[in-house]
Formats: C-alpha cells, sequence, structure tokens
C-alpha cells in the first residue's frame, strides 16, 4: 500500500501550481536505505498551447545521504535521470513557458522529509524553443552532467562560499560547455563567484535563432564564451566575452537570392562590420562586454568599454578563451582546451 500512497502524495504536491500540472508512474520504496524513486515525471503548463513539458525526468531518487551522519546531519541528496527542461518563447503570455512563479524549491522540500543536500543531474538536457515563427528554433545543451555539493553545509565551514556548484554539457550536440560555481547558500542576498567557458560551436547550427531575432544569419565559422561573476551581498560585477572566429556573416552569391530586401541590406552591413573590426592575424571578432548592478535591480553594461575592447581584439591583441582574473577563485580554475579540427590555430589558454 506504501507505493499507492506516496504516489497519491507526490501527484498532489504537483499538482499545487495553478499554471503547471504534473503526472508521474511507478513509485519504488526502498526502506532499508531510506530512499524511494519516482519513474516517468512530467510537468507540463495548464494554460495555452505549448506542445513540450516544462520539466520531465526519466527517474527521479531521492535518499537519506549516509556519511553526513558522521557530522550529525540528517540531510538528503536527490538524482535526477535523464531530465528535460523546456523553455518557450511566444508572442502571447499564455503560450511562454518560463516556470516564473512556480513555488518548484517548496515542491522539492515537500518530496523530501530531510533538507536536500547534494542534488545532481545525469543526462540531461535543457532547450530553448520557439514556434511563432517561419522556422521553429531550438537551441540546446545536450549531455548534461550536474552536481551540487555541501548545499547545507554538513561541515560547518566558515569560508561563506561553502557549495560547489559543477556542470558540464554539450551545445546543440557539438560544442563543449563548462561551469563552475561557488555560493553561500545561506546568504539572505546573493553571494557567489561564477564561471562558464564555451568552446568551438559551430555558429551556422544557431541560424534559426538568429534569422528569428536578429534577421541575419551566419555562414561558416566557430563561437567561444567566457563569463565570469562576482556578486557580494547582492552586488554584481563581471564580464561577458564572445569569440567569433572564421566567421562570415555575408555571402554576396547566396544572400542576393534573399527575398527580403531589407534582410540582404542588413546582412551586409553586419557583415561589412564584423570584417572591419576583426583581428586579422586570428581571424576573429570579439570584444570583453563588463557589466555591474545589483540582482534585484537592473544591471548596467559599460558600452564604452564594450566598443573600445571591440578595438582592442581587432587592433591590438586579440582575446583568448580564458579567465580573465589573473588570480582565479581556487577550484574554479578551467583546464587548457582540447585542440580539435574547430579550434583555430594560436595557443589558446
Amino acid at each position: 500500500m506504501l507505493p499507492r500512497f506516496v504516489r497519491d502524495y507526490v501527484n498532489r504536491t504537483l499538482d499545487r501550481n495553478p499554471l503547471y500540472g504534473g503526472s508521474i508512474g511507478p513509485v519504488q520504496i526502498h526502506l532499508w536505505r531510506g530512499a524511494y524513486s519516482i519513474q516517468d515525471v512530467r510537468i507540463s503548463k495548464t494554460t495555452g498551447n505549448v506542445p513540450v513539458p516544462f520539466f520531465a525526468a526519466k527517474r527521479l531518487a531521492f535518499a537519506i545521504q549516509w556519511d553526513a551522519l558522521l557530522h550529525r546531519k540528517i540531510v538528503g541528496r536527490v538524482l535526477m535521470e535523464e531530465p528535460e527542461l523546456n523553455f518557450v518563447d511566444a508572442p502571447s503570455e499564455g503560450e511562454k513557458q518560463t516556470g516564473v512563479g512556480g513555488p518548484w524549491l517548496r515542491m522539492i522540500r515537500d518530496l523530501f522529509p530531510f533538507k536536500i543536500n547534494s542534488p545532481a543531474i545525469r543526462n540531461g538536457s535543457i532547450h530553448f524553443r520557439t514556434y511563432k515563427v517561419q522556422r521553429p528554433v531550438d537551441v540546446y545543451l545536450s549531455r548534461v552532467e550536474a552536481s551540487i555539493d555541501n548545499l547545507s553545509n554538513i561541515l560547518d565551514e566558515t569560508n561563506p562560499l561553502v557549495s560547489t556548484v559543477q556542470a558540464t554539457a554539450l551545445v546543440m550536440d557539438q560544442a563543449k560547455m563548462e561551469y563552475k560555481m561557488t555560493l553561500d547558500p545561506s546568504s539572505y542576498r546573493p553571494t557567489f563567484h561564477m564561471t562558464l567557458r564555451l568552446l568551438g560551436l559551430d555558429v551556422a547550427q544557431l541560424n534559426d535563432l538568429a534569422r528569428a531575432y536578429g534577421k541575419f544569419d551566419f555562414k561558416p565559422g566557430w563561437f567561444d564564451l567566457v563569463i565570469e561573476t562576482d556578486a557580494k551581498d547582492g552586488q554584481l560585477t563581471g564580464y561577458v566575452k564572445p569569440l567569433f572566429r572564421n566567421l562570415k556573416v555575408f555571402s554576396l552569391t547566396k544572400d542576393l537570392k534573399e527575398e527580403n530586401v531589407l534582410q540582404f541590406f542588413w546582412q551586409a552591413l553586419v557583415g561589412a562590420a564584423t570584417s572591419v573590426f576583426k583581428n586579422y592575424p586570428r581571424d576573429q571578432f570579439g570584444t570583453l562586454i563588463p557589466f555591474s548592478g545589483d540582482v534585484s535591480q537592473s544591471t548596467s553594461v559599460d558600452i564604452l568599454a564594450t566598443v573600445g575592447n571591440i578595438l582592442r581584439n581587432a587592433f591590438v591583441r586579440a582575446y583568448l578563451p580564458r579567465l580573465e582574473n589573473e588570480q582565479p577563485t581556487e577550484g574554479l580554475q578551467f583546464q587548457p582546451p582540447e585542440f580539435t579540427e574547430q579550434m583555430s590555430v594560436g595557443g589558446v589558454l
């Protein structure tokens, strides 16, 4: 009788959100190790006509973290196997799917009687989709492997950045992405240090997104991205470093076939700008975009510094896809990337 009771309880918990409804498959109870698992979890938006679920997973497994008992703490861990998260953009609010307003953390707490100390993701995926365009857009991360350690600070460490988040994924099944973060989970105002690096994305795979939102498309080229952010008591500083290598936006023979004359001239303008301001020795167009602000308010971007960094990349020294901080926080250094055919010739750190 216990699996049936737990299944009914989980279904009631998932249905608490007025905008989203949930359903699950079989439930398995493992009393001898203080655990239970849920199969075929699916949470979908109940308003509008969204063709994909907001969240789905092959299996969720909750269990007591037994090694924490050595530190006199009773906490749990959750493993998500093959989870899929779908964000959908649309002209109307009813057809958008962002998850905003959902009591997701409270729902997770209600699904397990103890605090979750170590969430983990195995072979997950995250999608950004839009269907209300000429060609549907699906930009995604696949093979997501992620973990969060010491979320409840079971070791009673005094260092405020006690929890560590690590994740790896493939962007569009092709380019490697690394994400690392340390944070203070007990801080009232966000306090964390975060770094992200993406290497060697074939920009042609983003053409559906570029046409839908930028009214242009890419020809051959590769994209690298580095982001580093610090937040102390809600005060945010950081930078975004986008780099395009061997990029070609405008092709006279191909774009002359474009039926939209305005799009033809727009692509010509974008192509001319990237050609004028690129670093020719590395065949790279890029910049460093510094930003700062309060996480609860708007964040400002330093436009003059961004323009200056475009000129620096073009005419002084090319940026590399590495952290700009000379002394990165311990544990957040990236390993040197593997050299593949898609990496341009030159020293990349």
